[in-house]
């Protein structure tokens, strides 16, 4: 795993910029020790708040193919634009986990899915993201591509583009997969794919 560089306010330091004022009062925060707080905190000398910085959860799906393919998408955005990931995003305020990878598979894919299983909780410290994977039915729909996906297609478990994979979580998640439904398939040693970006 490669280190997290943490800056002057104890957090990841590409996250830092985006962290400096307190979003009550607006006094410029505090790195440093907090009473009744076992670790040092970013805080405001101001109004007291204390700014608790902590991973988003990022929801996706394994759409599942009758024949037992893996749908996945070549992502139009960045980070890992050009690259293969299974479809997913950030877990709204308003909805349950589950919806959250039914609406994101939809909006990603054009196809409606049923989580079955989870397949995996990934944390990365780097991206300061938790990512949940569902093994997901497709239900309905057609592919398509969106403004965040060039290309829709599915993948037989033996044909996974591994080194085009986009994200360290999606290497994870898919080794997960692949291992339950096709114990015989070899299975990739992740540390020898690496991923500096994104989740």
């Amino acid at each position: 795993m490669s280190e997290v560089r943490f800056g002057q306010g104890g957090i990841p330091d590409w996250l830092e910029p985006n962290v400096r004022f307190c979003s009550r009062c607006g006094t410029a925060l505090q790195f440093g020790p907090i009473a009744g707080e076992e670790r040092d905190r970013l805080s405001c000398p101001g109004c007291g708040f204390i700014f608790y910085v902590n991973p988003r959860l990022v929801v996706t799906t394994l759409p599942i193919t009758e024949s037992g393919e893996v749908m996945l998408i070549r992502r139009g955005i960045p980070p890992g634009y050009n690259m293969w990931a299974q479809p997913g995003g950030f877990l709204e305020i308003d909805e349950t986990v589950r919806d959250a990878a039914i609406r994101e598979t939809l909006e990603e894919t054009g196809l409606y899915v049923e989580p079955v299983r989870i397949v995996g909780l990934y944390s990365r410290v780097q991206a300061a993201v938790v990512v949940v994977a569902y093994e997901a039915r497709i239900v309905g729909g057609q592919p398509i591509t969106t403004y965040e996906s060039l290309e829709t297609r599915p993948y037989a478990p033996d044909q996974i583009p591994w080194s085009e994979i986009a994200f360290e979580t999606s290497v994870r998640a898919l080794r997960d997969w692949l291992a339950r439904v096709r114990p015989d398939l070899p299975l990739p040693d992740p540390s020898t794919i690496r991923r500096n970006f994104g989740a």
